[in-house]
This record gives C-alpha cells, sequence and structure tokens, in this order.
C-alpha cells in the first residue's frame, strides 16, 4: 500500500479526432535517459482502446483548483460524456503527439507508447517523454519551476489531498550521512 499516489489526468484522441481524458493514478517516472513514463489502465476503460491504437498521451498534472474535474473524469465515461466539455476544460495541440494539452494544468508532458506490459488488472504502458509544457506562472527568474505554488493533489483510499508545504532542501543526505 503505498499512499498517497500521485494523480493525473492523462488527455488521448482518438484517429477522428475525439479527445478524452482518463484519470490515472498508478502513474510514475521509470527512467531519466532516455526520459520515460508509465501509466496502468485497466482493458475496460474507454481510453484504453484509444491508447493501444494511437500510442500516444498526455499526462496532465493536477492542483487543489482541478480535484473536482479529476474526480469527475475518473468515475464518469467518455463514451457517454465529452468531459472537456462538462469539466470546462482547454483542450490545446500537442508540438509532439496528437492528444491534446489541457490547458488549466500546470504541467503537460507529452509521451509516446514504447511498451504495454500485461499485468493483470491493468496494463501498463510505457511511454517516453516527447515534450514537456510548464505554465509560466510557476516558473522562477531562473527558469526554475515551482510545483509547490500550483497546489498539487495526491489520492489516498477515494479522497484527494493537498500538497505544497515546502518540507526542506536535503540533497542526497543518505551519501553525506554515511556512518
Amino acid at each position: 500500500m503505498l499512499y498517497p499516489l500521485p494523480v493525473v489526468m492523462v488527455s488521448v484522441r482518438d484517429e477522428q479526432g475525439k479527445n478524452n481524458i482518463i484519470t490515472i493514478g498508478w502513474t510514475g517516472t521509470i527512467c531519466s535517459d532516455p526520459a520515460m513514463v508509465s501509466i496502468s489502465v485497466r482493458k475496460e476503460r474507454y481510453s484504453y482502446d484509444i491508447l493501444k491504437r494511437t500510442g500516444e498521451f498526455v499526462i496532465n498534472l493536477t492542483t487543489k483548483e482541478l480535484a473536482f474535474a479529476t474526480d469527475y473524469c475518473g468515475v464518469k465515461s467518455g463514451r457517454d460524456v465529452d468531459k472537456f466539455k462538462e469539466m470546462h476544460l482547454t483542450p490545446i495541440p500537442g508540438e509532439k503527439v496528437s492528444a491534446p494539452l489541457i490547458e488549466e494544468s500546470p504541467v503537460n508532458i507529452e509521451c509516446k507508447v514504447k511498451d504495454v506490459i500485461p499485468l493483470g488488472t491493468h496494463d501498463m504502458f510505457m511511454a517516453e517523454v516527447l515534450c514537456v509544457h510548464a505554465d509560466k506562472k510557476y516558473m522562477d527568474e531562473k527558469g526554475r519551476f515551482h510545483l509547490d505554488r500550483s497546489n498539487p493533489i495526491v489520492y489516498s483510499h477515494g479522497e484527494y489531498f493537498a500538497l505544497g508545504e515546502y518540507v526542506g532542501k536535503f540533497g542526497y543526505s543518505v551519501r553525506k550521512n554515511k556512518r
């Protein structure tokens, strides 16, 4: 039980140009060079087949302001509703993939699927990061992104929690504090 989990909205576009958003709790970085991420999706989800066919998606980080939309996109199906329209979210074109970015998200990560691994209830989509977009309002004068200012959220057992409290900078304390 690794809780809390990062919670993201993953946007996809099918071959006919229909956009959808799926909320994902099983996600993370899996490699730094090349930059790669993973998302795990149940086969019965509407976005699953789109992901399999197109091999593209965008990870959109979530915020306290996006908590309701994040939850909505996790419980409503794109088969039945246009989540962008219902949640008043703005799809914007990606630079490297056909899937849209969510403009209201502080960070958008364009991804290309490299492999799909069946795991059981979920399949893991391992993907290369092609492009990262960060909202300029969270950047400082040195070009550093301040995630804490965006009010990120995490998910745990059906509840969302806001993050953003700065705890400190420790570096690689394990290497510094050898016994």
